[in-house]
Order: C-alpha cells, then structure tokens, then sequence
C-alpha cells in the first residue's frame, strides 16, 4: 500500500466525483481531497492529465488518472480487497448495466432536476463559486459560480415550468419508491458487498438530488431509507448500524435480489433507447469506415460525438443520431462481457436480463472495441 496519499481533485456539487469519492471511502484507500482551485491542480494535474474535467487523482508515484470509471479500474488493480466489480456472469453483468444507466441514465434526470428548480440556484451558484474561491464572500462565490453556472446550463434545457418541474419530480419518485422497496431487505444493490452500481449512482444521489434542496427534499420526503443509505455511502464502514449483523459479501450463487433488477429494468425502461440508438450509429460509422480500426476518433476532444448517422430502432427510422463516444464505451463494457460469457452462463442470465429495454441494449451491435488511452478514445487495431 502506497506511503502517500493519494489526492481526489474534485467537488462536492460534481456528479461523478461523487462517484469516486464514495468508492474511496468504502474501499479504504488512503485519500484526502482537494479542489480544482488548489495550484497543484493547475500547475501539475491538469498538464499531466490534459484535461480540465474533474475527478482527477494524483497518485503517490505521480500518476494522474482523470474519468470516474477509469480510476475505479485502476485502483481496483492496486487495492483488490472488497472488490467493486464481481467476479460471476450475472452479477458482474448487472453492475456494468448499472456503469451505464445509473450512470448516463440518471445524469439527464440529476441535470435537469438541478437546473429546473429555481431554489437550487442561490445554492449551487454558491456552491461551485467555492470551488474557485473556498473562503470567498458571498459577492465572490456568486460571480465565480455563476460561471460554471452558465457553462452548466448551456447545453440546452427545456423551460422552468410547474408542468417540466411536475414531470421531474414524479420521475425522481418513481426512482425513490424502487430504491426505497429494495433497502428494507438490502444494505447494498447486490446484498451485503458495496459494488460499483452502488457508486455510479451517487452522482444523481448524492451530489445532485441529495444536496440540491429541491432534490433533497424529495429524498427525505419520499425516501428515507435511500437518504440513509446515501449518508451511509459517504462513511468508510462497511455496515452500517441497520446492518450490523448482515456478512459483507456477495449474494451466493450469481443471484440478484428481485428488487435490484426491478431498479434495473426501471432504470433501461427510462434512459436505455438514447444508448441503443448511440450503440447502433456507432456501429453504422464503423461499417461505413468513418470509423477505422486502429485510429483516434477525435484527436481534440476527449468525450467527442460522431458525425450523423442514419440508424433504424426497433422499426423506427432515425435520419440524424450522433453517437456519444464515451457512452459507447461504457456500454461496450457489458456488451463484451455479455459476448463473452459460455452458453450455461449465458443460459442462466437470460431469464434474468430479459425486459425488453435490457434486451435491447445487449443485443445492440458492438462496432469496433474502443479503449481509452492519454484521455482519447482509440479503436482496437486487432
């Protein structure tokens, strides 16, 4: 183990710090934490890595890793003990579906929840000004937070009305009233083992509708054992008080609780057909060769879109999709795994991954395998 901390470079309003922040803690790697407006940042982070995005962390021997997903992976090979990924069919399946849709599923609800709610702003502008300024004055936080503000909002959102905001919160809730069924029985997605489906959904959980006090309220609200559940995520224990006596493994067998995969088919009904049309026009763009085995796909940019593709959906005709190269990416992850399993594992999680949303997306065509190298997307030469 290393001497040295390692330093998390992020932000407690950041989605997928969160995601990395919870894992540290219940993994027990020595950490502590720093924000982007540390110098080191600026002056060793972001030139070692070349990109700007948070989390990042510096480990002690001076390497930076930069992407939530990517750090996971990296320390997992360093500090094995309580592993975040499983190692049988189905359960290791069901974690990767999580990778993407309490993931990049959720980020859509967790964004619009943020923004959409006129009593977050005074709070969260404030918040992320802290990030530049952490013993700023009022004054100071709003003007530096109004900045990451305006960037935040830019990418388009629909109008603040009752009627979006309605939408929103029932969305929310019908999220909550799963998760809430699940934590009577479960301290954890896959019983008593935290796993990385616990912590890719902390971002929506945690730093966004857990902290906003929008989305906090209907947390307390309509999810109390979720909101103790996300603080319980925040702790380095492994059980909790509700959970003192329950063993810290993995469900026997490769089984999943029934009420992890009612989260899971909830979760592929809402947010799956935007991935399934990326993972189509991804594939398109590799038959046509606007995208080559071996090559960069976007030499500038580290999560880029590809130029439009015509795809056809489950008999619908989509004349303009540009795929998101990094949710092809996350999705390959499971796509590869669900290839690679022998007919009795494929046999056994079948019946089990069977709505058709989550059907979808496995049987979605796979294109050419992209690793991520030095913050760039490449395709496997082989």
């Amino acid at each position: 183990m290393p001497d040295q901390p390692y330093l998390l470079y992020g932000a407690y309003a950041s989605y997928y710090t969160a995601k990395v922040r919870s894992y540290l803690r219940k993994k027990g790697i020595p950490f502590a934490e720093r924000l982007p407006s540390d110098p080191t940042f600026r002056e060793v982070v972001r030139p070692t890595s070349g990109n700007h995005r948070i989390p990042q962390i510096l480990a002690p021997d001076g390497e930076v890793i930069q992407d939530s997903v990517a750090i996971v992976d990296a320390l997992e090979e360093v500090f094995p003990n309580l592993p975040a990924h499983p190692s049988t069919a189905c359960q290791r399946l069901f974690v990767h579906l999580m990778e993407l849709l309490g993931s990049e599923g959720l980020v859509t609800l967790a964004w619009k929840h943020r923004w959409l709610f006129e009593e977050n702003i005074p709070f969260i502008t404030r918040d992320f000004g802290r990030t530049f300024q952490p013993q700023g004055d009022d004054q100071a936080l709003m003007k530096y937070g109004q900045l990451i503000a305006d960037r935040m909002t830019s990418y388009g959102l629909p109008a603040m009305t009752p009627d979006v905001q309605q939408a929103l919160d029932t969305q929310y809730i019908a999220l909550l009233d799963r998760l809430e069924a699940h934590f009577i029985d479960h301290p954890y997605l896959l019983g008593g083992h935290p796993s990385q489906a616990d912590y890719s959904i902390m971002g929506a959980l945690h730093a966004h509708m857990g902290r906003d006090p929008a989305g906090l309220r209907q947390l307390q609200l309509h999810g109390p054992r979720t909101f103790r559940w996300v603080e319980h995520m925040l702790t380095p224990e492994i059980q909790s008080p509700e959970w003192f006596d329950r063993e810290v493994t993995y469900p026997a067998d490769d089984a999943i609780p029934d009420t992890a995969m009612v989260i899971l088919k909830w979760l592929a009904d809402e947010f799956a057909t935007p991935m399934v049309r990326h993972l189509h026009a991804f594939a398109s763009a590799c038959t046509s060769g606007a995208v080559r085995a071996g090559e960069v796909i976007d030499s500038e940019h580290d999560q880029p879109l590809l130029a439009p593709q015509a795809v056809t959906v489950n008999g619908e005709y989509h004349a303009v999709h540009r795929a998101q190269v990094y949710a092809v990416w996350l999705a390959q992850r499971f796509q590869l795994h669900w290839a690679g399993l022998s007919l009795h594992d494929r046999a056994a999680a079948t019946p089990l991954f069977s709505a058709p949303s989550l059907v979808a997306l496995l049987d979605a065509p796979v294109g050419l395998t992209l690793e991520r190298r030095d913050q760039r997307f490449y395709t496997r030469a082989d």
